[in-house]
């Protein structure tokens, strides 16, 4: 006998509908499935008389015969929970869902396995409706409405009509699900998506013609059942996977989850995965595995093939498929592609490309000479490959430094200290490389990481160095011409050309010198003046060269500092030289004079003032010192209006000193109303000193 099934589904369409005519089943497991016992039949119709059709079942325990008899192909005591049947015709394709549960789970089955609350078929409350939960497949196909249950009133009021609300009905989304007022049919209105709403709470009530509520309101549970309308989907991508090379078979590489948005409940969710392709396929096709459950990639070939440095490339692409079903072949696919890259380890030393490297310098020359070359099988972006050069001998002096150039790992030595070809003509250093990243265990630096380089310095015509350099002598100023400074001293570096020395003035800001071309003695063509505005700080320096007979002939340069002892042969100043006083000042107090001196102390200040001697019946002014470097003029009365010339010494303190004979022009003015006029006082008073002069003169020219 058959066991018992429960047609969920809705009612026959009109009209012929490609696919399975019921798609979702519910049967009870039997002690054990017999075989070759039918257990239900199946109806696929594709409309055009099922040319081509075959039936897939996703437990292989069992089968559909070509009449749409499922059978077991050998005795079964447990089938699951769920068994899938897919068909497919010529011309059209469909999936049915056949739901399993115990006998001793009858009564409790929709609600284990929908998540249904109450009892299927049996009243929630003692009322008079009798609402049985209802389930319906999703993306069911039109025609809509479809009739996908019935509402029952125990008591036949005459006139008592039923009325549906709640989500779905009366509320977004509205219109879904609509009842027959008068025989309680529910019908669905459109193809319904599980995974946007999976379960709908309704209720229902009797209502007489009025509107009042006779019974209710009772709750009418709706679920939609899963189909397997998603596929899987990898969301997180880009996927990326690193491995050191050498790493041991089963390392785990990296792990590819998927998503699929169906039931997780069902195997519509059960993903399981696989590895559709390597690319590339060396050295080994099957390089890597995937474990179908939880999606770790893991290494599967020997330590040796995941050698980085034999590779065709570091980077490895797995197109990797997600199948839902269990992975059965009824299953929907989602592929994404994981990019596995082979990371470097420091497992091969620095070599260098040679053993031995000349190079030639010119003396006197530096930078870079040479550069040495080195190959390295590891990965150019790490420190595995790049290189680190050290000079391990023939570098006492330290005039020679390694460097290595980023962008070709060469390295590049360079002369930091001028070479001296008479010194040495010849050196040889010992340079070995290394690897910024230490190297794996095992693995050492052999004979091959050092290498020689043999350096030629070539001669070159240098110039005369003097001795010292600069010169430095000390001369008082205004010696006399032709007094010798000093005499110079140069010698030729080049110790084995014998050439001779020849000397000329190269810079003389005064013209006050000149060197003999042969002995190189420096005299004086002219005084040396230390107040000279081309002596700074007392230091007068000129320049020389010393020539050699080379060919071309070479040249040094010499400086000479002269440092000038001061002498007292400048003659101090007086400022101001003009002062103006009004004709009826009462402060008599003309001016403070002051006096400056080129010279250095002790030859300036203190310093003497003095007034030349004044004849008359009374003297006009006086000169009084203020302090060492000035003094002030007093009238003794007022004077006229005119101008005055007053006479006035003033002698510094040097050995011997010397005295500075001047004059103080003074005019009086009249002052009116804050103003000072000077215009009438051009006319001079002439002093009583001129006068004498003037009788002197022409005396002389009276009698010769």
């Amino acid at each position: 006998l058959f066991p018992q099934v429960l047609l969920l589904a809705c009612a026959e369409d009109l009209e012929c509908i490609p696919g399975f005519q019921q798609k979702v089943f519910y049967i009870e497991q039997p002690f054990e499935f017999t075989e070759d016992q039918p257990v239900l039949n199946l109806v696929f119709d594709d409309c055009k008389g099922n040319n081509k059709l075959n039936f897939e079942v996703s437990n292989p325990d069992f089968k559909v015969e070509h009449d749409g008899s499922l059978v077991a192909v050998k005795n079964v005591s447990e089938a699951g929970r769920v068994l899938f049947v897919h068909a497919r015709s010529e011309h059209a394709e469909d999936m049915a869902e056949i739901l399993i549960v115990g006998a001793n789970e009858k009564h409790g089955a929709l609600k284990e396995i929908f998540k249904i609350e109450g009892n299927l078929g049996i009243p929630r409350q003692k009322r008079a409706i009798l609402a049985t939960p209802i389930l319906i497949p999703e993306n069911q196909r039109p025609p809509f409405p479809r009739s996908v249950g019935k509402v029952i009133s125990s008591e036949g009021t005459e006139g008592a009509k039923f009325r549906l609300s709640g989500k779905g009905v009366d509320q977004d989304p509205k219109g879904i699900f609509r009842i027959n007022e008068i025989s309680g049919e529910v019908s669905v209105t459109r193809a319904l998506d599980r995974e946007a709403i999976a379960n709908y709470e309704l209720e229902v009530e009797v209502t007489d013609l009025s509107g009042k509520i006779i019974d209710g309101p009772v709750r009418l549970d709706v679920s939609v059942i899963d189909q397997n309308d998603n596929r899987p989907m990898f969301k997180e991508g880009p996927y990326v996977g690193h491995v050191m090379e050498g790493s041991p078979t089963g390392t785990t590489v990296m792990r590819m989850t998927a998503f699929d948005a169906d039931d997780a409940s069902t195997d519509n969710a059960l993903l399981r995965y696989n590895i559709l392709k390597q690319t590339p396929t060396k050295p080994s096709p099957n390089m890597f595995y995937i474990d179908p459950e939880k999606g770790d990639i893991v290494t599967v070939v020997s330590p040796v093939l995941l050698d980085r440095e034999t590779m065709e490339t570091p980077k490895y692409e797995l197109v990797i498929e997600a199948k839902d079903m269990g992975g059965l072949d009824v299953g929907l696919t989602g592929t994404a592609t994981a990019t596995i890259l082979i990371d470097d380890k420091n497992d091969h030393p620095p070599e260098f490309t040679k053993k031995e490297f000349q190079a030639t310098v010119k003396e006197g020359v530096t930078g870079v000479i040479v550069n040495l070359t080195v190959g390295d099988r590891d990965d150019p972006a790490t420190g595995a490959w790049r290189a680190v050069y050290t000079i391990i001998n023939g570098n006492p002096g330290q005039s020679f430094e390694i460097h290595t150039n980023p962008q070709t790992n060469e390295g590049m030595l360079s002369v930091v200290k001028p070479l001296d070809y008479e010194i040495s003509a010849f050196h040889t250093l010992l340079i070995k490389v290394e690897n910024e990243d230490p190297l794996i265990p095992d693995i050492a630096y052999g004979p091959s990481s050092t290498a020689t380089v043999q350096i030629t310095v070539e001669d070159v015509n240098e110039g005369p160095v003097f001795h010292p350099n600069p010169m430095t002598v000390t001369k008082q100023e205004n010696i006399p011409i032709g007094s010798v400074v000093l005499t110079v001293n140069a010698t030729d570096p080049d110790t084995l050309q014998h050439q001779t020395i020849r000397y000329s003035v190269y810079k003389d800001p005064a013209g006050w010198l000149e060197i003999n071309p042969t002995n190189g003695t420096v005299s004086t063509t002219a005084v040396l003046d230390r107040e000279s505005p081309y002596v700074q700080n007392n230091v007068y320096t000129a320049l020389f060269l010393a020539i050699d007979s080379g060919n071309p002939p070479a040249t040094g340069t010499g400086t000479l500092h002269i440092t000038l002892e001061d002498v007292n042969d400048n003659v101090p100043s007086l400022y101001p030289t003009l002062a103006k006083v009004c004709d009826d000042a009462k402060d008599l107090r003309v001016v403070v004079l002051g006096a400056s001196d080129k010279d250095l102390h002790p030859n300036t200040d203190p310093f003497k003032f003095e007034l030349s001697k004044q004849s008359g019946p009374e003297k006009m002014w006086r000169i009084t010192k203020l302090n060492n470097t000035h003094a002030q003029v007093i009238l003794l009365q007022n004077l006229k209006k005119a101008n005055y010339n007053i006479p006035i010494s003033v002698t510094d303190s040097g050995k011997p000193p010397l005295t500075n004979n001047t004059e103080l022009k003074l005019q009086v003015c009249s002052c009116k109303k804050s103003r000072m006029d000077c215009s009438a006082s051009d006319a001079l008073h002439i002093s009583v000193t001129l006068i004498l002069l003037s009788l002197v003169s022409l005396l002389c020219k009276l009698f010769p």
